[in-house]
């Protein structure tokens, strides 16, 4: 079985291109991708931000 590649939080923000305080602030309103705990740590998948990412795109008026 392969193991799934997964981010600590400085390389989603980073993937993201947002800061680490960014990240945990959206986190903790419920306004970021998905994450997997392990412990005390989050963890997140590549194709969890891309999809978050994507889903941040504005309508333009």
């Amino acid at each position: 079985m392969e193991r799934p590649v997964l981010l600590n939080v400085e390389q989603a923000a980073a993937w993201c291109g947002i800061t680490r305080n960014t990240l945990n602030h959206l986190r903790t309103h419920g306004r970021f991708a998905p994450a997997i705990k392990m412990g005390r740590r989050c963890f997140w998948k590549p194709e969890h931000l891309n999809a978050w990412i994507e889903s941040q795109l504005e309508v333009a008026a």
